[in-house]
């Protein structure tokens, strides 16, 4: 399609572009007059016990223990994990952040930590669910510990290094109104297109059938008409 046939085809479904356009403008609306969001997080470090040759737990800290910490994310990840979470009354979006010096390769943790956040609208919520989520991290962890019989006194324990605090969530205006401009054009351009394709076929259709049952004499190949039988008497 040339460009001439494209500025023809877009004016006459005219239409169709007004329609992305007012479409558009309630989608900036919303760009330009988000509803707030918050998000909340907090760090939280498995600690091996204190023992007389390491007084000073993190002084102590230990790949094994960073993979204890992530197979308790593992845990809390995996689908039976987010349901434990729903029922505790965690809402909204939330990450399992493990912090560690590894790569995905090689998730060779050195750092037991584990950044956990949670989104919400109201900051108090987002709070709760961080809390939240801590509280059942923790408890995962002494499951695993517990699960292999380690005595009470040797085991890990999971402290909060920084304390949930909710930062409300700022975005670039102007990247989302470009969006929505963009987004509007595509849509608008490929609306008028198939608009006008799908009512010329209708249209076609429609004066073959007419042409069909007017009773116009039927043309030969050569150009004349043919005969018509005359009716039985």
């Amino acid at each position: 399609m040339s460009p001439g046939e494209l500025f023809r085809t877009l004016r006459r479904r005219w239409y169709v572009l007004v329609v992305a356009a007012v479409l558009a403008a309630a989608g900036a609306v919303q760009v330009l007059r988000p509803a707030p969001t918050y998000v909340s997080s907090a760090i939280v470090v498995v600690k091996p016990p204190v023992t007389g040759t390491h007084p000073n737990q993190l002084a102590n800290l230990q790949p094994p223990l960073a993979a204890v910490s992530y197979a308790a994310v593992q845990q809390l990840e995996a689908p039976a994990g987010a349901a434990e979470l729903r029922a505790a009354g965690v809402r909204g979006t939330y990450r399992l952040i493990p912090r560690n010096s590894g790569t995905s390769v090689t998730p060779r943790y050195l750092i037991p930590s584990l950044q956990v956040q949670a989104e919400h609208g109201d900051p108090a919520a987002a709070d709760r669910a961080v809390k939240t989520i801590v509280e059942v991290y923790t408890q995962h962890v002494a499951d695993l510990q517990a699960g292999q019989q380690i005595p009470e006194a040797a085991r890990m324990s999971v402290s909060v290094l920084v304390p949930p605090t909710p930062v409300e969530q700022t975005g670039t205006k102007s990247r989302g109104l470009a969006g929505a401009a963009l987004l509007a054009a595509v849509c608008g351009v490929a609306g008028a297109l198939w608009t006008d394709r799908l009512l010329t076929r209708r249209n076609r259709r429609r004066r073959e059938g007419a042409d069909t049952g007017s009773g116009a004499p039927a043309q030969d190949p050569a150009g004349g008409r043919l005969p018509v039988a005359a009716p039985a008497r």
